[in-house]
Parts: C-alpha cells; structure tokens; sequence
C-alpha cells in the first residue's frame, strides 16, 4: 500500500503528510474522521513487514507505550494492522525536538535545562512505576511544544521488565548509552537515569561526554573514562547540579540515583540551593546527531575485551550475566567465576572499609585514655588513695568518649564552635562535656534542617559546672506553596467545568463563542490557558462553545440599483460589494444602475461573501461621417457625347462605391453632397467613365455626425 497525502487506513485515519522518518517506522500526520482530530501515525516500514523480529518489536512498543498515560509521555490512542501494514496512532505533538532545541541555542540555561530534566524524569518516572524501562533516552526522543510542554517519546526499544532481562546485543544510542548496555548486559531503572544524565550534560555545555571516531570506541568510553567534569567547562554551572549528572553517570548502577523520584527531587532541590553538599556521591568515579544503533557480534566482542581487560574489570564483570560459549554450550556465569579466582582480588565496600578505619582510631582513643586513668589513679594525683569523705570529690573534666559518626568536638573544657554542624552530631557530646543544651529553631536559606545556625556562648569560653549553650537549629528552607496549575477543563461542559475551577480555588467567569471543533455547550478553552500556573483566587475565563456559527446568507437582487444601493443592500446581509466594478453599455438599463451580479438572486452563501456587480453606461450614441465633394475636371468632349459616371471612395485601407449616374458635358462640374465615409478622416475620391479611370483622387473631408 502507497502512502501519500489522502490515503486513508482503516476507513479512519486520513494521511495529511510525513513528519519524520525514524529507523524501524515513518511517522506522518493524520486525521481521525471519527473523533475530529489530528494525530501522528507511526507505521512500520513496508521492508520490515514481513521481518518477525521487527514486527514483535513493533508491537512490544505499542503494548508498552499503551499502558503509559502522563503528561510529559505521548500519548498512544490506538494500534492496528491493515492489509500487513502494522501502525500506532498516538498524540500529535507540535514542537522541536530537544536535539534541534540545544543546536539552535548551542547550550542552556541552568533553570531552563533543570525544567527540561524534570520533567523528561517525571515522564521516565510513570513508565517505571509501569514497569518499563525506556533504554533510549536522547535529545532525538525528546519533543518540547509550542507550549513548552517537554514529552518524551519513541519507545522503540522499550521493553515491559517483569523479570531479568539480558540482551546479547547492546541497542540504544551509543552517545547516551549505559556501561551495562554497552557491555550487552541487564538493562533496568537506572540504565535510563545514565542516558538522563548525559542528555542534561549536553543540555548545560552543547556537546556530549564522549566522542570517538566509531561507534565502538565511543562505547569503551562509556566503560573506562570519565567525562570532564561540568564545571571544567562551565564554570558558571552550580556545584550541585554537578555532582548531580556526575551520579547520573557513574559507571556503577548502583552509585547512581536509585529511582527517578530521588532525581527528581535533587534537581529541584539544585534550584533553592545551588552550592549545596546534599548530593551524596558513594563512588570516587566521577554532537552530533546519534542515531539508534544495534552493536555487531564482533564490535561487542572488542567492548567486553576491552571491558574485562581495564582497571574496572571486576566492577563491571561481577555485575553482568552475560553468557559464554564453551565446546558448543552456553556456560552462564556462575559456573565459570571460580575458573578466574586466582587471577581476581576481591572488592571491599568502600563504605566499610571507612568505617573500619574510623573504628579502630576510635578505638585507640579509648585504650589511651583507659591508661591514663590507671596511671593517674595509681599514682594518686587528685587525691590519691581512697577520698575523703569530708570533701567534696573532684569531677573530671575529661569525658569519656563513645564512637559517633559525624564530627567529633575537641577534648576540653572550654566551649566548641559548633555553628554549622548537625545538632544530632554533636549534642550529646555537648553534653557529656558538662553543657546544658537549649535549642531553638529558625528558619534558613542557606543552612539544610538540623544544622547550627549561630550559638550563643562563644568558642573557647571555659565551661562552669550548670552551664547552658543556647543553639539555634534550622528548620531548612521557608516553603513557599508552589502555585497550583490550572486544571484543564477543555471538553467539559459549563458546569462541570465551573464546578472543577472553584474546587481548585479559582474565580470563574463565562464567555460564549463559536467554534467549529467543539459541540455547543463544551468548554473550548480558558484564559488563563490549561496547564499554566495560577495562584488560587485567580479569575479563570472559561469560553464555552455556541457550536458552528451559521454563517450562510441570501444574495440580495442587486438588479436597478446605483452602486451605493447596492453596497447597503449587501452589508444589510453581511456580504460585501467588490472594490473592481464593470462597466458597459446597456440599451435598456439606465446609466449608472446596476445590469447584472456574481451570484444568482436568492443563492445561499457565507457570510463575508465578496460580491461582484455590472454597472450600465447607458444607451451607446452611434454616429455617421459625411463629407461632399465637387469635381470640376469634366470627361466629356462635346455636347452630344454622354456616359456612365462612377465614383468610388478609399478610406482607412477601405474602398466603395459613393457614386453612379449618367452624365454629359453639361453636368460639369459635378457636385456630390452628404458621402457617407468609415471616419473622421480625409479619403480620396476616384472618376471612371463607363469603367475607365477618368480622373482622380481627388480629396474628401468626413465630419462626425451623431444619429
């Protein structure tokens, strides 16, 4: 089946043109006929048609796409086949790619960029909670409409996981590729958070993290290097949003953030507190235009050599389950590691090792101070021997110190600076320390909730038995409401969308106007439009629908009319009189009234019709030319001699005959009154006698004459 503009599929969807071409599908713009309204039509290419795996792949993108129904996600409407030609129908998005975006401004702005990451991460957050994983997150599958409305699209590769998916070959765009796609390993959540993180690092510097002279060395590049830092190339770029694409990218699943909610929230996070520390990174790890790519069997051969031969091999080995084949079996993992035990050294948790080495410096801490306790005790300083019960004993002012996690304050008996420490780090060590502990909280924009905004007795002041330290404690950021958006009631009726408006806080005004598209009595639109953001109370316009404006009129008989006449008569019937008026004569319609009109009397037309007219000159004057002439030169000889005078005319290239008579000698001269001529003009007159030439020309003058 041919497609091209007009063709209809299903006896539904009218192709109206190709918007774009992808690897697998051509998309084109449609319409449906049964609901009224444009949508985008993916169909698959004619050569795949009858190519299993690709048909399978068609279809897994529809059941996936279908489940998916947010607002930063195209919408899919339906899917079908005719005649083997296999198709989507899904939301029609007029916009730019994110691709184009970043080409036409070169890099973004941080807020622009951070907007723009929300919400694509918002779009992979719905797929996710329907379990499924994209895998081709990139610019290219970004669209932005004209509203600013960021959708993500093209979930051509996506696949539903319900259980551990393994591919042997990687597939995905090598410049936002995942190592563990790379390598041709598990595919998850997270795999899509990576591929995140590389389209907001071209976002914020207009290229992207690795280049390479081929699709494989770029893929390696995913596996052994790390990018350039951000900020070494914008420096501009806040510490924060650095560290949250370098989590994004790191090379292990597991260091990255584990759900897109948690990204999510950093990235808003980024915007009320730029050089924040709040991003918590576990691993010391830190275009053009890219195509959706499958790896050959060989190009995956070289990346998982180079994988298994570099510094990170047992990082990555241990993560993937990728099979081997050993004398014609496959040999899956678990059953070949020991073969390479010798040859590998096992990995500490960097997290544990930490504690370990914190434990055991704490530790000797607490056997020093447990030796000199005995030394002090044995030698009896202070007293020594058994106290006197007469006197008062002496409190040692050194505490005895318990492993704590956080910062720890000096040994002494003097006040600390505890400013800008977390109140749960150091309070109870405050108070082994002989303090009374007030805390009071306020609110901070540059402190996060439970750290020491100021402290009332200075460092280094000497502590007295039943002091107090006064510290005032943040209570994080003043939350400001985020303004509510304006539901979208487009499609409601009145009530329902009056009723919708007020329950979300908003002042409801009514306008009515026509429309095409909407039936009468639905809400065609609002102002402020759907979608926007509005703080309750707002007036929100609804406009509601008074269906299709019946625009058709009736031509006026224009007939007799002068032109005015006829201007008022059209207007009176919301038509207009053309500007170009025809004139001609007319022997029966007077001067200056109207002969005829571009359409019938009585016929039913659209209102603003532009209507024609002829308009009469009148009867047309006609007029005859007369001349005479008088020929003196007289043919005849003598008085007896007679004959057949005739003279003709020539005038405008034009000959005839004015004259004819007998004649003798005395009829000279000859006089010839009222010669009708062809115009006013000067002709010249010819004498034959009996045919032959008798003399000549002789001049004749036409005067114009009115009948």
């Amino acid at each position: 089946m041919i497609i091209r503009p007009g063709v209809f599929i299903s006896d539904r969807y009218e192709i109206i043109d190709k918007v774009g071409s992808g690897g697998m599908a051509d998309v084109y713009k449609a319409k449906c006929h049964r609901l009224n309204r444009f949508v985008a039509m993916k169909i698959l290419k004619a050569e795949f048609s009858d190519d299993k795996k690709f048909v399978e792949k068609f279809r897994a993108e529809a059941q996936s796409a279908a489940g998916l129904s947010h607002p930063n996600v195209v919408n899919v409407y339906d899917v079908g086949e005719e005649n083997g030609m296999y198709y989507i129908v899904m939301e029609l998005v007029e916009g730019i790619t994110l691709k184009s975006f970043i080409e036409r401004k070169g890099k973004l702005e941080v807020k622009e960029a951070v907007g723009i990451a929300v919400q694509i991460a918002q779009g992979m957050e719905a797929a996710h909670g329907n379990h499924i994983v994209h895998r081709d997150i990139k610019p290219q599958n970004i669209i932005i409409s004209k509203e600013g409305k960021v959708k993500v699209t093209d979930f051509g590769i996506a696949k539903a996981v319900t259980s551990d998916t393994i591919t042997s070959n990687a597939m995905g765009s090598v410049h936002y590729l995942s190592p563990e796609q790379a390598r041709g390993g598990f595919s998850d959540e997270k795999s899509d958070i990576y591929s995140l993180g590389v389209t907001l690092y071209e976002m914020l510097t207009g290229r992207v993290p690795f280049i390479g002279d081929n699709t494989v060395s770029v893929a390696l590049s995913h596996l052994q290097d790390d990018p350039i830092p951000l900020r070494d190339l914008e420096p501009g770029i806040p510490v924060s949003l650095d560290r949250i694409v370098q989590k994004c990218m790191q090379k292990k699943p597991e260091y990255r953030y584990l759900t897109a909610s948690d990204l999510i929230a950093d990235l808003k996070k980024s915007l009320s507190n730029p050089d924040g520390a709040y991003i918590q990174i576990l691993s010391n790890r830190v275009m053009e235009d890219s195509p959706t790519i499958s790896f050959s069997d060989d190009d995956m051969r070289k990346i998982k050599s180079a994988a298994h031969t570099t510094a990170d091999r047992e990082e990555y080995y241990e993560e993937s389950v990728t099979p081997r084949r050993e004398n014609n079996r496959t040999v899956m993992k678990e059953e070949y590691e020991d073969e390479d035990e010798e040859d590998e050294d096992e990995d500490v948790n960097p997290t544990l090792e930490k504690l370990m080495s914190v434990g055991g410096v704490i530790a000797a801490i607490i056997i020093v101070f447990i030796i000199i306790f005995i030394i002090v005790k044995a030698s009896g300083i202070f007293g020594g021997g058994k106290p006197d019960p007469e006197e008062t004993p002496v409190v040692s002012t050194i505490p005895t110190l318990e492993p704590t996690i956080g910062p720890t304050i000096e040994v002494q008996n003097k006040v600390p600076n505890v400013t800008n420490l977390r109140l749960s780090d150091v309070q109870s060590q405050l108070e082994r320390l002989g303090l009374k502990v007030v805390v009071t909280e306020e609110e901070s924009d540059s402190l996060d909730a439970g750290y020491i905004i100021r402290q009332d007795l200075e460092a280094e002041t000497p502590i007295t038995e039943g002091m107090t330290i006064n510290l005032v404690v943040s209570k994080g950021k003043k939350v400001v409401p985020a303004i509510p958006n304006v539901p979208n009631v487009v499609g409601y009726t009145a009530n329902d969308a009056l009723t919708t408006l007020q329950q979300a806080g908003y002042l409801v005004a009514q306008e009515s106007e026509y429309s095409d598209s909407v039936a009468e009595g639905k809400v065609i639109r609002t102002s402020p439009s759907s979608g926007s953001s509005a703080e309750k109370g707002t007036k929100v316009t609804i406009y509601v629908s008074k269906g299709k404006e019946d625009t058709d009129v009736q031509v006026p008989d224009l007939r007799g009319c002068t032109q005015a006449q006829a201007r008022k008569k059209l207007e009176n019937n919301g038509l207009v009189l053309s500007d170009t008026i025809a004139y001609e004569y007319d022997d029966n319609v007077p001067k200056d009234q109207v002969i005829s009109q571009s359409y019938t009397v009585g016929a039913s037309v659209a209102k603003g019709t532009v209507v024609s007219v002829t308009i009469s000159l009148g009867k047309q004057k006609t007029y005859r030319y007369v001349g005479s002439i008088t020929i003196s030169d007289n043919p005849f000889v003598t008085e007896d001699q007679t004959g057949n005078i005739k003279l003709t005319l020539k005038q405008d290239g034009k000959t005839k005959t004015i004259y004819e008579a007998s004649h003798g000698l005395g009829d000279f001269p000859l006089v010839i009154p009222n010669i009708e001529g062809y115009s006013k003009s000067t002709g010249q007159v010819y004498m034959y006698l009996d045919g032959a030439f008798a003399g000549g020309p002789y001049n004749i003058t036409f005067k114009q004459v009115e009948e």
